[in-house]
């Protein structure tokens, strides 16, 4: 058994040197103090960034919804100060055949303005197809003599509402639109280019929204009996890219190896270092006895 246990010692790759070989210096006990302070300082932003969240995106060709049975939700809120609430209306149509004229489910009119004038908001659907939906007079009994489509924009979003601080994107980027120094008569068409949205949470639930780009423009349309009859237009069109963002974690074994190799490497490079130092400073000693004698 004692020649067992000796023998076992040959596998010792940490040879222990005996205190009274070593030597302290002041120049080693700055250099240790420096290396705690700095490997103190790494671990720390290693462990922010271990315990931190990033986002990672990417763009691939897919419709990610699937489920939605080719619909997509939208939620308009918009307000005219000088038309009145009896005028407004909402109509939708697209390339699958759909006009609706004056949708009414799940929206309100709140009038503004003594009553001249509305907010609008609503919420509804439209299909995965390129169509509009417009705000004007068309749905209403008796067509006013000059209606004024002045308005502002408070929101206009589609899909499922993303409340993530660190996704920076266009869900609402009409939002704050104001028009009110525009042509009382003059039609609006906005054009909508709308880019298909998920963002994948740690657990990797996911939640579909919709991201859009928007170029507008003015202009003064007549009807067939030479009458102006404005209305503020949403043209839309889906893209085929779908952006991804996928919140991602560092590996438990990754944060590991960084911290050894951030505790090793610092103590050896501060050994050769001190070694460095230490060999100068004798060097140094030795020279200057060898001038004394």
């Amino acid at each position: 058994l004692p020649f067992e246990f000796s023998s076992g010692k040959l596998f010792d790759i940490y040879r222990k040197v005996p205190k009274d070989l070593t030597q302290p210096t002041y120049t080693g006990a700055f250099i240790s103090i420096l290396c705690c302070v700095f490997i103190l300082f790494l671990f720390l932003s290693e462990l922010t960034g271990f315990i931190a969240t990033e986002i990672v995106n990417e763009l691939y060709v897919d419709d990610p919804d699937k489920d939605s049975g080719g619909k997509i939700d939208v939620s308009l809120n918009i307000s005219l100060p000088n038309l009145h609430c009896d005028l407004v209306g909402l109509d939708i149509q697209d390339e699958m055949g759909r006009h609706e004229v004056g949708h009414i489910d799940n929206s309100m009119k709140i009038p503004l303005n003594q009553g001249d004038g509305c907010r609008f908001e609503g919420e509804f659907t439209i299909n995965k197809v390129p169509g509009n939906f417009h705000v004007s007079t068309h749905s209403a009994t008796a067509q006013p003599q000059n209606p004024d489509m002045t308005h502002t924009i408070h929101k206009l979003a589609f899909g499922e509402k993303l409340q993530v601080h660190k996704v920076q994107g266009a869900f609402n980027a009409l939002g704050g639109a104001d028009k009110l120094s525009s042509n009382p008569l003059a039609s609006h068409d906005y054009i909508l280019k709308i880019v298909p949205t998920v963002y994948e949470d740690l657990s990797g639930k996911q939640r579909f929204s919709y991201q859009y780009t928007v170029a507008n423009k003015e202009y003064v349309a007549y009807s067939h009996t030479g009458r102006i009859i404005p209305a503020i237009w949403f043209r839309y069109d889906l893209s085929p890219i779908t952006v991804k963002y996928t919140e991602r974690r560092q590996p438990l074994y990754r944060f590991i190896t960084t911290i050894c190799a951030i505790v090793g490497g610092t103590f050896t490079v501060a050994g050769i270092i001190d070694s460095c130092i230490f060999t100068a400073s004798e060097a140094w000693k030795k020279i200057q006895i060898g001038k004394m004698s």
